[in-house]
């Protein structure tokens, strides 16, 4: 089974002044997706960015961009965000009325998709849609706001996920990726690791790190974090 660690910046903590430069730089730097945080004002209680801005970074990167629905209800948005450039679309099961349906909607308009599970939510929506699942993102905070501590319940829930994914794997052999979001940084990425993620999120972990001090930021910090994820 692939064991590649991917590192995910949420845009969410970027300078929106400078939103492209910080895109830019942030993927030289070493890591592998755009996070891209999409919040309603309705399922949470923030509100974010749309598919203009996913339209206007796209031909910035060929990274992947990970588009995190933080909205209900979430199929009316799903194809202007797959028309935008996004790659992956994540969403919530409590967004949809109809989970197997907005997950087919995701693939059917070109992207891969994937169901996010807030701290108290459990696992069993998996249960009869592994087939059409590419990502399992896992909250470590309560989603609408960035800057928040890590909820150490995530690494049993983590390890659950992961037994689910092998088990899928084992029967399918096709890989699901397992992505964690919320409070990550240096100090515990490694134990995440252990736990099962592959695919981090990180925002102000990433985006506060030494700010006005390092012009090479974002290369130390994506550095200090690969070192952390080579000791697992």
């Amino acid at each position: 089974m692939d064991k590649t660690f991917r590192i995910a910046p949420s845009i969410l903590s970027a300078n929106f002044a400078k939103l492209g430069q910080e895109i830019t730089d942030v993927i030289k730097s070493g890591t592998d997706i755009v996070h891209f945080d999409v919040m309603d004002n309705h399922y949470v209680p923030n509100l974010t960015i749309g598919p203009l801005v996913c339209e206007a970074i796209r031909p910035l990167t060929d990274a992947i961009i990970d588009v995190h629905l933080m909205v209900k209800p979430v199929d009316r948005i799903i194809p202007d965000f797959a028309k935008a450039g996004a790659n992956i679309i994540t969403f919530h099961p409590e967004g949809s009325e109809h989970i197997d349906r907005s997950l087919s909607l995701v693939r059917d308009s070109g992207c891969k998709s994937g169901l996010v599970f807030n701290p108290a939510t459990p696992l069993d929506y998996l249960d009869h849609v592994m087939d059409k699942i590419d990502m399992v993102l896992l909250m470590s905070v309560n989603p609408g706001f960035g800057g928040q501590k890590f909820i150490p319940e995530t690494l049993n829930k983590l390890k659950l996920a992961r037994k689910k994914i092998d088990a899928y794997y084992e029967k399918t052999g096709r890989q699901i990726w397992l992505e964690v979001d919320g409070g990550v940084n240096v100090n515990n990425i490694a134990e995440i690791a252990k736990a099962g993620a592959d695919t981090f999120v990180a925002g102000s972990a990433i985006f506060s790190a030494g700010k006005d001090t390092d012009p090479n930021r974002y290369d130390t910090v994506v550095k200090s974090l690969r070192t952390s994820l080579a000791s697992v």
